[in-house]
C-alpha cells in the first residue's frame, strides 16, 4: 500500500499511522525523521537543509523533495509506505506524483483525519511534559497521580508553548491554508477518502481498515 496521511495537529493520526503502518508492514515516512537523519548523518541535502533550519528559516521545497524522493528509492519502500507531513504543498505533491517510485506505483489512497477545532484544541491544551525526564501526560485522559508531579521522577509537569491556545489555534489555521489546495487535488484525482477521528479509536482504525483492505481485493 502506498498511503498519504493528512490531518491537524491534535486529530489523532499519529496514532492511525503506527498501527497502518503495522498492519500493513510499511514504514511511516514523515518529513521530520527524513531531515533529522539527513543532519545527523551530515548527508549533502541534510546540510543544505541544516543552513535554512539554523536561521529560523523554512527548508525550500526543492532540498525537501529531493530528500522525500531518496527515501521513497530505498528498499524498505519497496510493498509500499505511509507519508506523514508530506506534501504539505500543491508544489510537494505535483513533485511527488512526478518521482520515479510513484510513477511506476501509484498512490493508493489519501487519508484525511478530520476534528474539530475544539476536540483538538481540548486534548493540546491538556497535554503535559515532565520537566525532568520528559514523560508525557494528558491531564484528561493519562493524568498524573500527583497533580503537576511527575509519576515517575517527581519533578514538576510543565506545557508546552506548542500547547498554548493561541499557538494551537496558529498552527491550525497555517495547517487549513496549507492544506485545503491539497484535499481538492486529491478530490479530483479520486483518492481521498475523509475519516470522523472525534470517536473511539479503535472504530476508525476499523473504517480505514476496511476501505484499504477493499482497494487490496480490487488489485
Amino acid at each position: 500500500m502506498q498511503l498519504i496521511l493528512l490531518g491537524p495537529p491534535g486529530s489523532g493520526k499519529g496514532t492511525l499511522a503506527a498501527d497502518l503502518v503495522l498492519k500493513y508492514t510499511i514504514p511511516h515516512i514523515s518529513t521530520g525523521d527524513i531531515f533529522r537523519l539527513n543532519i545527523k548523518e551530515k548527508t549533502e541535502l541534510g546540510q543544505r537543509a541544516s543552513t535554512f533550519i539554523n536561521s529560523g528559516a523554512l527548508v525550500p521545497d526543492s532540498i525537501t523533495i529531493a530528500m522525500v524522493a531518496d527515501r521513497l528509492s530505498q528498499s524498505d519502500c519497496a510493498n509500499g509506505f505511509l507519508l506523514d507531513g508530506f506534501p504539505r504543498t500543491l508544489a510537494q505533491a505535483e513533485a511527488l506524483n512526478a518521482m520515479e517510485s510513484v510513477v511506476h506505483r501509484p498512490i493508493d489512497l489519501v487519508i484525511n483525519v478530520k476534528c474539530s477545532d475544539e476536540i483538538i484544541l481540548k486534548r493540546l491544551s491538556n497535554r503535559r511534559i515532565c520537566s525532568g525526564c520528559g514523560r508525557g501526560y494528558n491531564l484528561v485522559s493519562i493524568p498524573p497521580l500527583t497533580p503537576d508531579r511527575c509519576d515517575d521522577c517527581g519533578q514538576p509537569l510543565i506545557q508546552r508553548v506548542d500547547d498554548l491556545p493561541a499557538t494551537i489555534r496558529h498552527r491550525l489555521h497555517t495547517y487549513y491554508v496549507q492544506t485545503e489546495p491539497l484535499i481538492d487535488f486529491y478530490t479530483k484525482a479520486g483518492l481521498l477518502f475523509e475519516i470522523d477521528n472525534e470517536g473511539p479509536v479503535g472504530s476508525t482504525l476499523d473504517e480505514v481498515q476496511s476501505r484499504l483492505d477493499g482497494l487490496q481485493n480490487r488489485q
